[in-house]
């Protein structure tokens, strides 16, 4: 009786040698595309699963071993998801579990995969593997690399379009990551946070990290197309290593994360490798926070403003309104550094609110001057966007201001989180609303189609780009023709060149701004 309540074990655990041979099995009545029940002791796991499983068992199988720990990972076959852990038992066996992942990031009826997909270990999977590699490099006297990617746009997707979404480009992602490490027993990865994940590289080499990490961060900017809608994330990565910056897996993985935040700081991918003068600037960072939040007190904070432009007559339409801080100690400080410090202690919406109460201010006074058609162009923070008061802190400055002087830019990322019935109430008053850098993360046509909307701003990065960029001039092309196929506004930033210019008028782009308008 007992063996045939051991049988009917929803997990399947097998033993196995190293040559990849099983000794025995019981259970698996939850994973049924993995029971055999003709399965006999010493048949190879070649003649058992399919070749992509069997390889990754076998890989694992030999690194438990080796390693004399259990190793941990995810992968999928035939669309659903599964947990696969391994412990050495001896020199030659492994113990091995495989059980359904309870939670399945596809949705129901979504095409899947013949082939498993290796998604990499979990956060205790990938900590356990992580101290067992510190101790191995100490023992072989050869350090080891820990590299945190964080991915910008993946937190976003989870909010707006929910967790199973991000779940599935999380997990193309790591599928990338594995295509790109290889077989190599030594190199591994985790997801560590729902955008966060850790790779590890069997080497302290700078020359070899930096390459192997910069064509990783080409794979992972690659657009993740799923269903109408593509995703472009941002990896922003962050190295330390071991015998050198840390001894353990915590201060280890806390280094690189300190190296992340200065790669996002500077908003730079290229890898940033861990240094003791990073720890004096996050000091110093919080001596900044404190000043910013005495600066949105005192409205310190002043503006940068640019003219929009006709493209094709020079008339300007709208003068756009920039965040700039004149630190009287420090001098200038760049906008992204002083607003991820806003966002990171908390003064994002406080931020936005005084920026737009200022701005109305200063444009309302000047209002007898400027042409009766010319708007003042303001883009509220992301937090501000999402805030419960956000309409209401617009509906309070338009006290102040005709509605149909003031144009918001909403952040396309923001844009789509947002619930649009307090932006269509704002519409209707008459106040534009404009989405920006349009064509940078993630762009759904039915929200575009169906929201109050007036114009649509391509991204600087692609407009700067359109001379020597061919991926850049079919982004800004198609920009151009959704904005037509949506009676939308369509807008360019960063007109710098009468190239430029001439291009975008070509493809059809009414208004810009940029250098080139400078002497007007």
């Amino acid at each position: 009786m007992s063996a045939v309540l051991i049988d009917l074990l929803p997990d399947l655990v097998f033993l196995m040698r190293r040559d990849g041979s099983v000794v025995a099995h019981v259970g698996g009545q939850a994973v049924p595309d993995f029971r055999r029940d003709g399965l006999d002791a010493g048949d190879k796991v070649e003649q058992i699963w399919s070749p992509t499983t069997a390889a990754l068992i076998k890989r694992l199988l030999r690194r438990s071993i080796t390693s004399r720990g259990p190793v941990e990972t995810r992968f999928q076959e035939q669309g659903r998801s599964y947990e696969l852990r391994i412990s050495p038992q001896g020199p030659s066996r492994a113990i091995g579990v495989i059980r359904p992942v309870l939670s399945d990031s596809n949705p129901e009826g979504e095409a899947t995969a013949d082939e498993p997909r290796w998604l990499g270990l979990d956060r205790r999977g990938f900590l356990r593997r992580l101290n067992d590699s510190l101790s191995t490099s100490v023992l072989r006297e050869m350090p080891i690399a820990c590299a945190v990617v964080h991915l910008e746009g993946i937190s976003e997707i989870a909010r707006t379009l929910g967790v199973r979404v991000s779940e599935e480009v999380m997990s193309t992602v790591m599928a990338r990551v594995n295509e790109q490490l290889g077989t190599s027993e030594t190199n591994y990865s985790g997801q560590l946070r729902e955008n966060e994940l850790a790779v590890v590289l069997n080497t302290t080499d700078r020359d070899a990290i930096e390459t192997s990490l910069k064509d990783l961060t080409k794979h992972l900017r690659a657009p993740i197309p799923s269903g109408d809608v593509e995703f472009r994330l941002t990896p922003h990565i962050g190295v330390a290593l071991s015998a050198v910056d840390a001894s353990s897996a915590e201060a280890l993985l806390e280094h690189a994360r300190t190296a992340v935040e200065e790669a996002r700081r500077a908003a730079t991918t290229r890898p940033s490798f861990y240094s003791e003068a990073m720890q004096v600037r996050s000091l110093s960072r919080l001596d900044l926070g404190r000043e910013l939040r005495d600066a949105i007190a005192n409205r310190d904070i002043r503006f940068r403003y640019v003219g929009r432009y006709d493209l094709a007559t020079g008339r300007q339409v709208a003068t756009v309104a920039y965040l700039s801080w004149h630190h009287p100690l420090r001098g200038e400080i760049p906008p992204a550094e002083f607003l991820r410090i806003a966002v990171a202690t908390g003064l994002a919406v406080d931020l936005s609110r005084m920026a737009l109460d200022s701005i109305v201010d200063e444009f309302a006074a000047q209002l007898q001057q400027c042409a009766p058609d010319l708007r003042v162009s303001f883009g509220p923070l992301r937090d501000h966007v999402l805030h419960e008061d956000f309409a209401a802190d617009v509906e309070r400055v338009l006290a102040r201001l005709p509605p149909e002087r003031l144009e918001l830019r909403i952040a396309e990322k923001a844009f789509v989180a947002r619930e649009i019935h307090a932006l269509r109430t704002l519409h209707k008053r008459g106040v534009q609303i404009v989405v920006d850098e349009a064509a940078r993360a993630v762009a759904s046509l039915p929200s575009l189609a169906s929201a109050p909307v007036s114009g649509l701003q391509l991204d600087r990065s692609w407009t700067t780009a359109l001379l020597r960029d061919e991926t850049a001039r079919k982004v800004c092309r198609a920009t151009m023709s959704i904005a037509h196929a949506l009676e939308l506004a369509p807008i360019a930033a960063g007109v710098d060149t009468q190239e430029i210019r001439d291009l975008l008028l070509e493809m059809g782009c009414r208004y810009g701004s940029g250098d080139v308008f400078a002497a007007i």
